[in-house]
């Protein structure tokens, strides 16, 4: 089964990852990806192309800087991709990138601590190797763990999220296919009511379509986390909406399921442009990309939990913020 043997091939990448020296990133990146691998994530690494690239540019700055880096996996799986007609494989793994925080990383100070770094990744693998990344991670959640307070105040909570509250994300065995049928259906029905924004219903009603009363949506850090379809309406969606206009329509690279959790990525997923509020930052009327990263769980025909990776430092950047430039600048506490 190609989902299967995809799958053994990123964990033998991720093992071996774990257990490689900074001389060995380059040997190790080789044996499991394919020498023109295009490598996708959020700001300031944006497209990297190639092995060596990747290595010199994100691994071995990130393990410099997060000594004994663990990766800590709540969501991992594998699934033919919708978007290319279910043609190519991806494997799916979400969680935290935990270390000891000893090395600046990005200029974002060092605590000497335990630090996590929420991050999701899909890889595209054909023909026995790794061909596409995109790996996204939430840059903010890092600095506030470092003292630093990047964004006013957020609509919703900030926390080190956790994983499903079923504990069954880690889909190292194949699963039915008709569940993951199930829960692709789902988020496309999902997508259609979000992409809308004229459905003629509250926007409670629209939510409850597809979304379970005690939903949760686990937010990046400047938006936040927020539980049950009233809060999430209130804390996030209809603030969101209430602060764009002009939202494209979504495109995305890669969207899959299996068993009950499936999700997408674009680059961008859509433009937008700010019409004033979001995040506490006045407009612009400058369309700007998010780039986005969504898993999900289903439970029954309904989607119970959202994980959301959102590049809050790109989008900014576009409007004329750069969140990275200004940090020096940032009370710490």
């Amino acid at each position: 089964m190609p989902s299967e043997s995809a799958k053994k091939l990123v964990l033998g990448f991720y093992e071996a990852l774990s257990r490689c020296e900074d001389a060995t990133v380059v040997e190790t990146l080789s044996k499991y990806c394919a020498d023109g691998l295009v490598w996708r994530g959020f700001h300031p690494f944006n497209e990297l192309r190639g092995i060596d690239e990747v290595a010199r540019t994100f691994w071995r700055p990130l393990r410099a800087g997060l000594t004994g880096l663990q990766r800590r996996m709540d969501v991992f799986m594998a699934g033919a991709n919708e978007i290319d007609g279910f043609n190519s494989v991806w494997v799916v793994s979400m969680g935290h990138l935990m270390g000891l925080f000893d090395t600046s990383w990005l200029g974002i100070p060092p605590t000497g601590k335990m630090a996590f770094l929420r991050y999701c990744e899909f890889n595209k693998v054909e023909n026995g190797k790794i061909t596409e990344t995109a790996m996204y991670f939430d840059i903010p959640h890092l600095m506030m763990q470092a003292g630093l307070h990047p964004f006013p105040p957020q609509t919703a909570a900030q926390l080190v999220q956790p994983g499903p509250m079923t504990h069954d994300g880690l889909m190292f065995g194949p699963q039915p296919t008709e569940e993951g049928d199930r829960t692709l259906a789902t988020i496309n029905a999902m997508i259609s009511d979000l992409g809308r924004w004229d459905s003629g219903l509250s926007l409670e009603d629209e939510l409850r379509r597809t979304w379970c009363e005690d939903m949760i949506w686990w937010g990046p850090s400047g938006i936040g986390a927020t539980y049950t379809i009233e809060r999430y309406a209130k804390q996030h969606a209809g603030p969101f909406r209430a602060s764009f206009a002009d939202r494209s329509k979504t495109n995305h690279i890669c969207r899959m399921a299996e068993g009950h959790y499936g999700g997408f990525f674009g680059w961008p997923n859509f433009t937008a442009r700010p019409t004033g509020g979001f995040m506490g930052m006045p407009a612009t009327d400058k369309a700007g990309e998010f780039r986005v990263i969504d898993i999900y769980r289903r439970s029954g025909d309904k989607l119970a939990e959202n994980w959301i990776f959102i590049d809050l430092l790109h989008f900014w950047k576009q409007q004329g913020v750069d969140i990275l430039a200004r940090m020096a600048e940032v009370p710490r506490t």
